[in-house]
This record gives C-alpha cells, structure tokens and sequence, in this order.
C-alpha cells in the first residue's frame, strides 16, 4: 500500500497528490509516468509524474476527477493508502542547455511541464513558459511555473483571466518576434497538435508528452502505439515524449476515441475536429 502524505484540492476537479513511493521518487527524472491502481478492482491509470522528492521519498501527481477511476482517487483521504504505484516509467526528457525554450502547458497539462520547465532552468535555459485554460478557475500552478520561469505568459480561452485566446496564439506571437531553440508542448491531445501546426512553420523542434490509453506500461499489451514517423512506436516504452512533428495525430485521436459511441467516433468527425483546433 502506498500512503497519501499530503492531498491538496486545486480547483473543482484538481488534486495534487502527494504519494509515499521512495523507490519511485528515487529514480524519477521530468517526462516519465506512474500507473496507479486505487483498489485490487480498481483500472489501472497512468499519470505523469508533476514533481519527486528523493529526500522525503515521495511522488506528486496531479489528477482532474472526471470518470469513475479518478473520482475514486480523488474520495481517498490525506493518510489513506492506494494498492499500487508502479514507475518511474517511460524516457525522460532530454534536459541539457539549449539556449531559449519555450514550454506550453494546456490545462492539466501545466503540471508535467513544470519538472521540465524546471530541470531546464537548472541546466541553463532561458526558459520562456506558456500556460493556459479554458476559464480562470481551470488554470492551476501558475505561482509554480513562475517559480521556474524566466517568463510566464498566461492565457484563457475565455478571457476571464490574463490574456484571452489559446496558447497557439501567444506561441505564434512569441514566435513571430524571437527566436527558439526547442519547444515542449503537453496538453489535450488537439492542443498539442495545434501547437505542432503552428511550431511546423517555424521549423521548430516540438516535444509532445502522449498519454495515451494504457494497460500495463511495459509495452505488451499494445493500446498505446502511435505512428510516428511512419513507424509504429508505443508510448509506455518508446515515449512518452515524441517529436510532435512526426506525431500522426488524426489517427491517435481516432484511436483515443475508439471506446466512444460508434456514432460519435468516425473518421471524419475527428479529421474535421484537429482542423477546426487548428485553426485556433
């Protein structure tokens, strides 16, 4: 069993879970997962490690409760216990001095970019963070990813906070008037692709973290394989991060989808979907 030391409520469906794992808080690096199971009927559900402690031996997670799996973690109490708690997982990111970075973080995707946002301060980045929501009370972390930013631009789609718009528009607005060396972008996944859409132009390198559907998270049972570059790669083991550039994104939307209503889930509704982001 595996304790929840500290439970923090973010916002109406955000928690940030401290969580009792030192094996895992001691390997952890930014970039890797976790797969979590709260009781022995419980799904497994992967998550991106938000932040470790080697010192207290703990791992932080942040998890929005919005289906059954996370609405049951979220009912556990501060000192309760979950059953298992497997990782670190997957590649870590690639941390070194790239000069001017910038990282875009969506929604709960704020929370794995900041250990990245993080760690490449500490190697010497100029680090430039992008953060958004769709409304002020969605938006979370944002005195942290200050904390690790050389600049914070934050925005809202629907202006009730900071700038509004999407982050791919303040991406390009940034873009438009410096120059970057690499970007990470982590988010909903038609968000990650914007930010590809509009980074491709640019001929910027863009990192995207894919938190696909999951089983095991050692690459057996094959629910995660995404095509990239042509090739049939699986998340758990050969990511999360892939360049997004070379993400076949209309066919990971598609297979994200494939456990929705049939009528709700073809082709063309998630083509005609990534376009209209797109255009965001």
């Amino acid at each position: 069993m595996y304790k929840i030391v500290r439970k923090e409520r973010l916002n109406e469906v955000t928690w940030l879970f401290d969580i009792e794992a030192p094996a895992v808080a001691q390997k952890a690096q930014p970039g890797q997962f976790i797969i979590l199971r709260v009781a022995e009927k419980s799904e497994r559900i992967p998550l991106t490690i938000y932040d470790y402690s080697s010192d207290k031996g703990t791992v932080s997670i942040v998890v929005q409760a919005l289906g059954k799996s996370t609405h049951q973690l979220a009912e556990v109490p501060e000192n309760g216990s979950i059953l298992d708690f497997v990782g670190p997982l997957g590649h870590s990111t690639e941390i070194k001095n790239f000069g001017k970075v910038v990282c875009v973080g969506g929604g709960i995707g704020v929370a794995p970019i900041f250990p990245i946002a993080r760690a490449l301060k500490q190697a010497g980045c100029e680090v430039i963070s992008i953060i958004g929501a769709r409304t002020k009370d969605l938006l979370i972390l944002e005195d942290q990813m200050k904390q690790v930013s050389d600049r914070l631009l934050v925005c809202t789609d629907d202006g009730t906070y900071a700038k509004k718009g999407f982050v791919t528009q303040v991406l390009q607005e940034l873009l438009d008037s410096e120059k970057v060396a690499r970007a990470w972008a982590i988010g909903p996944l038609l968000m990650m692709k914007a930010v590809c859409d509009v980074s491709r132009g640019y001929k910027l390198k863009t990192i995207v973290s894919l938190n696909c559907i999951m089983v095991d998270g050692t690459g057996m049972c094959g629910s995660c394989r995404v095509s990239v570059d042509g090739k049939t790669m699986f998340a758990c083991v050969d990511g999360p991060e892939f360049d997004g550039h070379e993400v076949n994104f209309e066919e990971l939307t598609y297979r994200q989808n494939r456990f929705v209503d049939k009528e709700k889930c073809s082709l063309e509704d998630y083509r005609s979907e990534c376009q209209c982001q797109a255009q965001k």
